[in-house]
This record gives structure tokens, C-alpha cells and sequence, in this order.
């Protein structure tokens, strides 16, 4: 079986009860939920959560809530993996013949099926597979900044080089991370160099961490939905 496994603690700080927060209409997991079940690839969509409502809310959009999080893997310090291993590890205990798991983010709502579709035919190649999306700005041209405000390069040794001559570089969307079981349960981490990564354009990538992020976030729903991205 497949298995998509949303994590969604209860205990966010930066932005409370973050995980079911009103988004354009709707708790915002609800967005997460709805595009895993409209790519029909999903035996079980499980909310891996410590908190009853949230669990509630989840089971009310179709996803199923079998295990309470234990409180050692939802405090502020627990990466996605281990909670996706947990997810897997408690299917495979009581019965449950996982061959691969989908780790979806709670917040990730400009996420389309295809993209997940995408992700999982990359296990045909390799073990495990998550969104990326390009930086929009060459990372070789980066600068720090000392203690008195002066700039200096990174990398001052591609000063002269043309940015058409300097290698893509991406980054994790913080979106989607897919992985058969063996990867999972091998304990490997998504960024050890097997995984594929499955492009996102940067129009549909945005964290949301912060107030700032969620205003910003809801707008570019807003706009990708009326010209019909969404």
C-alpha cells in the first residue's frame, strides 16, 4: 500500500494553531488532504498529530488520525523524517504492508496532484524523491555581512564570472518528500544525494513561518487561483 502521512503538531509557536488556521476559506491542513486524495494514489491519508482537534478537523476533510503522536516527536526540535519513520513504523506494526510513504506538508497549500503524481513515478529510479525549486538569485554571488555592516563575497573568486557561466542551484520547497520504505526505515536523510528532486516554479513555493508569510501566502492563493493555477 501507499500512505501519505501529513505531520501537524498542535504545539506551533511563531504562528498558533498554525496547522488549522482559516486559510481563503478553509483550515489550511484541508488544502493539504484534498490534493492527496484527488491524486487517487493513496490507500491511507494519515495526520500524524498530538493534538484532538486537529485530529478532528483532519477526519472531517478525509484523512484518518490512528495513532496519537507521541510527545517526544512533536516538540520544536523534531525533523519531518522521524516523524514519517514513526508513521510508517506504527502501519508496519499493526499490520499494514507500506511499500512507499508520502510525507505532505500541513502548509502546503499551492501543492497540485501532479506534482505529487511526479514525485512518486521518480521512485522508479530512485529511492526517494522531494519538491525543490530554484534560487532566484545565483548563490556563488552571495554575501556576509561583518559586524560594521561592510559586504564582502562569499565566494569572491566568481566576482568576474558571467551568471549564465555559474551552476543552478535549488533549494527544498519544504512541501513534499516521498520515499519507499526501505529508505525510510534505513534511517538516510532526503539531502544525502539519492533522492530526486521534483521541480516546483518558484510562483507556487512559499514558506510560511511567520505572520508576514501567511499575508503574503493567502495573496498569492488569491491570484494563482483567479488565473486558474490552482
Amino acid at each position: 500500500m501507499i500512505i501519505a502521512v501529513i505531520p501537524a503538531r498542535g504545539g506551533s509557536k511563531r504562528i498558533p494553531r498554525k496547522n488549522i488556521r482559516d486559510f481563503c476559506g478553509k483550515p489550511i491542513i484541508a488544502y493539504s488532504i484534498k490534493t492527496a486524495l484527488a491524486t487517487g494514489l493513496f490507500d491511507s491519508i494519515i495526520v500524524s498529530t498530538d493534538d484532538e482537534t486537529i485530529a478532528e478537523i483532519a477526519r472531517t476533510y478525509g484523512a484518518e488520525t490512528p495513532f496519537t503522536r507521541p510527545s517526544h516527536l512533536a516538540d520544536n526540535f523534531t525533523g519531518t523524517t522521524p516523524v514519517l519513520r514513526h508513521a510508517l513504523e506504527w502501519c508496519l506494526d499493526n499490520g499494514r504492508k507500506v511499500e512507499a510513504v508520502c510525507g505532505l506538508y500541513a502548509t502546503a497549500p499551492f501543492i497540485l496532484p501532479r506534482d505529487l503524481i511526479q514525485g512518486h513515478a521518480a521512485l522508479t529510479m530512485a529511492p526517494a524523491s522531494f519538491a525543490v525549486t530554484t534560487f532566484p538569485y545565483p548563490i556563488q554571488r552571495g554575501l556576509s555581512r561583518n559586524e560594521n555592516g561592510r559586504m564582502s563575497l562569499l565566494w569572491p573568486e566568481h566576482s568576474q564570472t558571467r551568471s549564465q557561466d555559474l551552476p543552478e542551484a535549488f533549494h527544498d520547497c519544504g512541501q513534499f518528500y516521498w520515499a519507499n520504505a526501505t529508505f525510510l526505515l534505513s534511517g538516510k536523510e532526503f539531502m544525502d544525494g539519492e533522492a530526486i528532486g521534483v521541480h516546483i516554479p518558484r510562483h507556487r513555493v512559499q514558506d510560511i513561518d511567520t505572520e508576514e508569510d501567511w499575508v503574503r501566502a493567502e495573496t498569492m492563493y488569491r491570484v494563482l487561483k483567479e488565473i486558474g493555477e490552482l
